[in-house]
């Protein structure tokens, strides 16, 4: 067990590092032959199916439908919506040529797909009976990235990405703010990471919209992670495509339209929340392998009988693996430790003769003996306590590392990292001045705040706001 900690290195030594070294041994991933573009391994592709089965019925309960939309744009369908392709033009890869022949027109591989679906919608939308169009998809985009890291910046990277369209700006409204609620129940709920909802400033916000919400997490270094955007676009994209429909009133309008994501990185996020020392440590929901089952002495063929019993007893309401391989009992627990399995199911000679076995939660490495006739009841148990013991130290981690700065913004100078909460101004100068002079950028602003003073000009408040350095 030893031997395999010691090739992940501590996460007090050297966080990246570490991260590195977890990514890499859990075998999440690895690298390709193209500069930041990963190969999703078969234990981290089982990560995102799970948080895709996860959220792909949240959508369609919701009655979002999927499409598919290409994965190449015209150029001169990318630069109909000004603000937005500039927004997007460093890190657009461009396909010039087909074969060995120049293409007359460059093609643009996605960074996103506003352009196509908005392309689509002008051809099917004609009167108000075709509104709305509550569309999603589950595919991958490219954005040329100059730094890379595994999941959490990469140049070719997957995600799903909503897109809807209404007839009034109050249902598209309230479409961005349901979304921007789905995803941070999503996290809480089933990742067990405490966030900060809010509002992106105008420098922030996504190129093209109107307004952009975000869902902020604090990873174990107090650096922070944007783990999903919800935005609202108003009719600009709309009138930018020539997107119009009859009303009711048979009058010309202009529909309004929204868009929200959340990629692989959120899978960057669970490993860098949750993870120690030893490896992974994974929620249930999203976990591959959420018990796994150890006999001890494979030579007792009882043993292993039972366990098959006790597997095919799980098997039916978890996911669940048994381990027949010939490793010794401390390498495995130590392999499935790093993969971060939730739940560990040990069973051996005294447990054959007490009708019982031993349960190891991954988090805390507590052991409880547990008789068989209640496994189940007391699995669902465990469980649910390993839920509730991850959200609550994010919550709390979170808590540690958020600082209230209040007239004075040198304060935070000795604060390594964490959330940064004070009032602000809304102006842009100061939003620029917190970068150059302290490092950190604005994350979100909460909510409207005109009783106090900016801490960086003195002028009266318009908003309480998150300040972080992010990943």
């Amino acid at each position: 067990m030893e031997n395999v900690m010691k090739e992940i290195t501590s996460m007090e030594k050297d966080f990246a590092k570490w991260y590195t070294d977890v990514v890499k041994k859990a075998k999440l991933m690895d690298y390709s032959g193209v500069r930041g573009c990963m190969i999703l391994e078969p234990y981290g592709c089982a990560i995102w199916e799970n948080i895709q089965k996860i959220l792909d019925k949240k959508f369609k309960d919701l009655n979002h439908e999927n499409v598919l939309m290409p994965l190449l744009i015209s150029e001169s369908l990318l630069q109909q919506e000004k603000d937005h392709i500039e927004g997007f033009a460093p890190e657009v890869a461009w396909v010039t040529h087909g074969g060995n022949e120049k293409l007359e027109e460059r093609l643009c591989i996605r960074p996103t797909s506003e352009v196509l679906f908005c392309d689509y919608f002008s051809k099917k939308i004609k009167s108000w009976r075709d509104l709305p169009k509550l569309y999603n998809q589950w595919c991958n985009v490219v954005r040329w990235e100059k730094t890379t890291r595994p999941f959490l910046r990469t140049v070719e990277f997957y995600w799903q990405e909503g897109h809807t369209i209404h007839e009034t700006e109050k249902e598209a409204r309230e479409e961005t703010e349901k979304m921007l609620n789905l995803y941070f129940d999503f996290l809480e709920k089933d990742l067990c990471i405490f966030t900060i909802k809010g509002q992106k400033t105008e420098k922030e916000k996504f190129a093209g919209a109107e307004t952009t919400y975000t869902i902020e997490a604090m990873m174990h270094d107090g650096k922070i992670l944007q783990s999903a955007t919800s935005h609202y676009f108003g009719n600009s994209f709309a009138k930018a495509f020539g997107i119009k429909y009859r009303n009711k009133f048979n009058q010309e309008s202009f529909p309004y339209q929204t868009s929200w994501g959340l990629t692989t990185r959120v899978i960057g996020g669970i490993i860098m929340t949750h993870g120690d020392n030893k490896g992974l440590v994974l929620p249930p929901s999203v976990a591959p392998i959420q018990i796994i089952i150890i006999p001890i002495n494979l030579k007792n063929k009882e043993i292993i009988e039972k366990s098959l019993k006790i597997y095919d007893i799980l098997n039916k309401n978890f996911r669940v693996k048994l381990d027949l391989t010939d490793q010794t009992p401390g390498w495995k627990f130590s392999e499935y430790e790093m993969k971060g399995v939730p739940l560990r199911l040990e069973f051996g000679p005294k447990d054959l003769k007490n009708n019982q076995c031993v349960l190891v939660k991954r988090n805390t490495s507590e052991k409880k003996i547990c008789n068989l006739e209640n496994l189940e009841e007391n699995i669902c148990l465990s469980l649910d306590e390993l839920k509730f013991e991850l959200y609550e130290e994010s919550l709390k981690r979170t808590n540690d590392l958020t600082y209230l700065i209040e007239d004075n913004f040198e304060e935070i100078l000795d604060k390594k990292y964490g959330f940064i909460k004070s009032s602000w101004c809304g102006n842009s100068k100061c939003e620029d001045l917190v970068k150059e002079k302290y490092g950190v950028t604005s994350r979100c602003i909460i909510k409207k705040n005109n009783a106090n003073k900016c801490p960086l000009c003195g002028e009266n408040s318009s908003y309480n706001i998150y300040w972080g350095k992010s990943y």
